[in-house]
């Protein structure tokens, strides 16, 4: 299901001054565009907003069928078409290209430059030229390492990214032919590579494939081909027999839709043979492939010619890489660029599909386009899609999976992101007549647009008059000169903090019926920004501390969203509040306490976290309007946890009066437990209440006592900015029963809920002494320690501190500060 807006993602535009219509045009890095046209290459500088000019151009052997741009080295690569011969060629340090009759440099590949001509590299193009025995067929450039991938039939070709070093400060750009794939019976119509990983697809299948280069394998690896493992080839060759047979008596074999993931994409029947074709062992960066995954669709067998409703198109792995993987001058440079994840997607005319393929390989997504696609370009943002008279936007996972691959601690009580299941949907569709094609590059999308040329009548006449007539057909021509306009569009998409707030003030429109549209939207908004943030090489400066503001604000909304409306996911509303950097007093003073019936219901992720918040013992301090609401709001939606609730830290400003007529209706409405009858206790405490307090201490045994302070710690102990306080009620306890305090501090231990270290600081607190000075009635919880039978290793530790004390009073004659709970007898 795809969820339809009426965003606005898309700005700006402006029309590239080309003077031929285009036939190639890629994106250049940052700041270029290239257009191919004829035999020429023209050059457009792109700055932010500012109108696009020509920056440079130069000529091509021919006319232009491919063309890639790698930003790792900064090169164009194109495949040219002269004579019916195709040829490839890099063009290096275009840069330099002043004028279109400048000076250029063609060298082969692999060509040893002597040292007289390294200065004339520094400031003129340079074309490499590199032979190919087969036609290429398309071309794809590693965007981290800058290495060049071919496809030819059956067959692709690696090219490296090497340098020659001239001198120290000088060096200029080659490649070395290193590998070649061989892959049976697949003629690759589009190829994408990105640092060992291979996408390449067919008119009806995609294969991807990983190259490993993994040491242990080395000494298997020679010069000649080594092929993968094909379980099916036996059924291949049958298959092949039966259908030369059959393809005689005028029948066509048609195969049968497949899709394989991970490891059984082995059984696809595809034969991947790597042959090494570097010079020396040592320079083998690859030793086998790993099958990743495998898809075929089945052609419409109405027709013997292939239609276009049925051909893949829009073949492209897309990497997010680590945010962190930053160079010292605050960018993210090519050669330091960290993977994190990847994704694949291509796509036939009515739908996408969107794969992960990284560390597990799923489908993430499927797009079904409500017009049939010419050609899709996926960025981490969007999915951008163009029909014949339509720009679509449509929004992506890649974001959602990048996060769950970065931080272990999405997914749990401490951090969330919306989930990568979560519907897609389309933000935008944009008319726009006549689109043949598009690219994307930094956050411009580059459109071409041509009007097919129209069947005009000769002359147009009333219905009457061609009826009278004997010949009523109307003529219909061509004019004699009928060229189609074209236009090659820029255009801007808007900064994300933009579309984001307008994304938030779009969902406002669903919060008064609370559905789960208002989720939708306010994730696709969180989506938006947390993939902006990830994208951090493609930040400008000041730029990342917006985003990470709009970051706060969005999980704030979410957490809104998730603790006022009715949904299973109320759970995550503690995480997004945390994410958010709210605190829990500006959480509170968001919630709307009047209720129109004069009956109050509060939504379950409301509850869950203002609980999770007062029992993780925040430095916090709600005010006492405050608390008494969430005294109020817990007696009405979960009253068995009120006591707790009571315990915390962030609650001491409550009024005691208050909380003592809230737990006497526990009593009377039946429900009664210890923990009742001891927060009772330290409400008539604090109210100075002495019988009360006396009344419900005597209301159960010692040993239900102690029970009820394991259940609750914080009845006896709270902490506050990482110290240790004792509470009133221990105070307390320590003048009338402290056989009851110290049993409790015991039990807390026993059951790992208080550390050694940690009771002894409690009692040293709660007494007033010093670090150096020990209380009696420290010395006392050593005692009843010794006596509980505690392991050897802490009886040896009790032992010497018991010893060490008895000798330095006994050296000292310094009578114990109260009177000891046990005789020495006891302790016999």
């Amino acid at each position: 299901m795809v969820h339809l807006y009426n965003l606005h993602p898309f700005g700006s535009q402006q029309v590239v001054p080309c003077k031929q219509e285009p036939e190639q045009f890629c994106g250049g890095g940052r700041d270029a565009l290239f257009v191919a046209a004829g035999c020429k290459v023209e050059a457009f500088a792109v700055s932010g907003q500012e109108l696009c000019q020509p920056r440079c151009a130069f000529s091509t052997l021919g006319r232009v069928l491919r063309l890639a741009y790698s930003e790792a080295g900064d090169y164009l690569v194109a495949i040219e078409e002269k004579n019916k011969a195709t040829f490839l060629r890099a063009y290096v340090n275009w840069r330099s290209k002043r004028t279109e009759n400048s000076r250029v440099c063609i060298r082969m590949i692999g060509h040893n430059v002597e040292a007289p001509f390294s200065e004339t590299f520094r400031d003129q193009m340079s074309i490499i030229e590199m032979p190919l025995s087969e036609a290429p067929l398309c071309i794809s450039c590693c965007p981290v390492k800058g290495d060049l991938l071919v496809g030819c039939t059956n067959k692709l070709v690696l090219f490296s990214l090497t340098y020659q070093i001239i001198n120290e400060e000088f060096s200029i750009l080659d490649f070395e032919r290193s590998l070649i794939i061989h892959i049976d019976n697949i003629t690759p119509t589009e190829i994408s590579f990105c640092t060992g990983y291979v996408a390449v697809m067919s008119d009806l299948e995609v294969l991807v494939l990983k190259l490993e280069s993994d040491p242990k394998n080395r000494g298997s690896v020679n010069h000649h081909p080594h092929k993968t493992n094909s379980p099916m080839k036996p059924a291949e060759e049958g298959i092949s027999n039966e259908t030369s047979h059959l393809e005689s008596d005028d029948f066509v074999m048609c195969q049968k839709p497949m899709e394989l993931l991970g490891e059984k994409s082995k059984q696809s029947g595809v034969s991947v043979t790597l042959e090494s074709t570097g010079l020396t062992d040592e320079k083998i960066k690859y030793f086998h492939v790993q099958h990743l995954l495998y898809r075929r669709f089945a052609p419409d067998i109405s027709s013997y010619v292939l239609p276009d409703d049925i051909k893949l198109h829009s073949l492209q792995l897309l990497p997010i890489y680590h945010t962190g993987s930053l160079s010292s001058n605050g960018k993210n440079s090519s050669q330091e660029k960290e993977l994190l994840s990847l994704f694949c997607f291509y796509s036939l005319p009515h739908v996408g599909y969107l794969y992960m393929v990284v560390k597990s390989v799923e489908l993430m997504s499927i797009y079904q386009y409500p017009e049939k696609c010419q050609q899709a370009v996926l960025t981490p943002q969007f999915l951008h899609v163009i029909t014949s008279n339509n720009l679509q936007c449509f929004t992506v996972r890649c974001s959602a999976a990048a996060a769950r691959e970065e931080d272990p601690y999405v997914d749990t009580t401490l951090k969330a992101c919306p989930p990568v299941s979560m519907d897609v949907c389309a933000l935008r569709i944009q008319l726009f007549i006549g689109l043949k094609a598009i690219c994307h590059f930094k956050n411009h999308i580059i459109l071409l647009s041509k009007a097919d040329p129209e069947a005009i009548p000769e002359r147009r006449e009333s219905p009457k008059r061609l009826l009278s007539r004997r010949d009523t057909s109307v003529k219909l021509q061509t004019p004699p000169v009928a060229e189609a306009g074209w236009n090659l569009y820029i255009v801007n998409t808007v900064p994300p903090v933009q579309l984001y707030k307008e994304m938030v003030d779009y969902s406002n429109s669903y919060k008064t019926v609370k559905t789960q549209s208002c989720i939708h939207l306010l994730s696709e908004a969180h989506l938006l920004v947390r993939a902006a943030l990830m994208d951090a090489h493609q930040l400008e400066p000041g730029e990342k501390a917006e985003l990470l503001e709009a970051f706060k604000e969005s999980c704030g909304h979410l957490g809104d969203c998730y603790s006022r409306l009715d949904t299973q996911h109320a759970h995550l509303a503690l995480p997004y509040y945390k994410m958010s950097g709210l605190s829990m007093a500006e959480v509170l003073a968001q919630v709307d306490w009047a209720a129109e019936d004069g009956s109050q219901k509060y939504e379950r992720g409301l509850i869950f976290y203002i609980n999770h918040s007062l029992h993780e013992n925040l430095d916090e301090d709600l005010s006492e309007e405050l608390a008494a609401k969430v005294v109020q709001m817990f007696h009405v939606a979960e009253p068995k946890q009120l006591p707790y609730i009571l315990c915390s830290p962030s609650m001491k400003n409550i009024n005691p009066l208050t909380a003592m007529n809230y737990l006497r209706k526990l009593d009377t409405s039946g429900f009664s437990s210890i923990l009742v009858t001891l927060a009772k206790a330290a409400m008539a405490l604090k109210i100075g209440d002495l019988e009360t307090h006396r009344k419900e201490m005597k209301s159960h045994s010692e040993m239900k006592l102690v029970c009820g302070f394991i259940l609750e710690p914080r009845l006896l102990i709270q902490q506050q900015k990482g110290q240790i306080f004792p509470t009133e009620l221990a105070v307390h306890l320590k003048e009338t029963q402290p056989g009851l305090l110290v049993a409790s501090i015991l039990g807390l231990q026993k059951n790992n809920k208080m550390g050694i270290e940690e009771a002894d600081s409690f009692f040293k607190v709660l007494c007033g002494k010093d670090e150096d000075m020990i209380p009696q009635l420290l010395v006392d919880f050593w005692e009843a320690q010794l006596v509980a039978c505690l392991p050897d290793v802490v009886l040896q530790e009790l032992f010497f501190k018991l010893t060490s004390h008895y000798i330095w009073r006994l050296s000292k004659g310094q009578p114990p500060d109260s009177t000891p709970l046990r005789t020495s007898e006891d302790l016999v």
